[in-house]
């Protein structure tokens, strides 16, 4: 029943955002002083400018630079607060407040209101949700929205490391795979992606390529915001249904 009301609030209340939404993810460990918060306060004010409202995990850090931002140019500044037994304090910066017990509720939210991820530097928790998006848009569950990390000398290395490892030492992922996000340090190219690309309008296409553009439109999507695919086909010798 708790998991069950956690979503009803979370769609209650943010499908009344008038405005399309970017979710803005990053370290709850950046000092106010440090370079990333004063960028992501800066981003978000500049999203705001442009008519979206921006979405957090309602943390300290990255999180209370993005709501501090988006407040103070007198936007929607949504948190999606977590409960944890350390490092989540939620911050004064939000207009829009929702609590949650449950990770995997938080991160619906994340996506469905989402018409573009911004990532800053993070830990392990950043990573979940910048690997989240990746896996919705490739596995083609939701449409392609902007998915932008935000410094260089952050993000270089994974970047090199996916190519070298992941594409050409592994094979486990397309060289396609490598253009669903874009790595900058210019806030107003981020804010460009988004402002262009926020319609959530691109599928990519499919590596099976039998599988029509067309046809992929047509399948139905869900009301948690992610796409229904066809029924997993039974093992051998087993029933297709129980």
């Amino acid at each position: 029943f708790r998991i069950m009301a956690e979503f009803v609030e979370g769609f209650e209340i943010l499908s009344q955002l008038r405005n399309p939404a970017v979710s803005i993810v990053g370290s709850a460990r950046s000092a106010p002083t440090s370079f990333y918060y004063k960028q992501a306060e800066k981003l978000a004010a500049k999203l705001v400018d442009k008519q979206f409202a921006v979405i957090t995990g309602g943390g300290p850090g990255i999180m209370e630079a993005a709501n501090r931002g988006a407040r103070r140019a007198g936007g929607k500044s949504v948190g999606l607060n977590i409960h944890l037994p350390q490092e989540q304090a939620p911050n004064p910066y939000q207009n829009v407040s929702i609590h949650f017990h449950y990770f995997f509720c938080r991160k619906v939210m994340f996506v469905k209101y989402a018409s573009a991820f911004i990532c800053f530097p993070g830990g392990f928790g950043t990573m979940d949700e910048f690997f989240e998006s990746m896996t919705l848009i490739q596995t083609h569950k939701i449409a392609r929205f902007p998915v932008v990390l935000i410094g260089t000398d952050f993000w270089t290395g994974l970047v090199d490391w996916m190519k070298a490892v992941w594409l050409e030492q592994f094979s486990t992922i397309s060289r396609e795979d490598l253009l669903l996000f874009e790595v900058t340090d210019d806030l107003d190219r981020a804010v460009d992606l988004v402002v262009s690309n926020a319609d959530r309008s691109t599928w990519i296409q499919p590596i099976d390529h039998a599988m029509r553009e067309a046809e992929m439109r047509t399948l139905p999507v869900t009301a948690e915001g992610t796409r229904v695919g066809g029924p997993t086909p039974a093992a051998e010798g087993q029933p297709d249904t129980l």
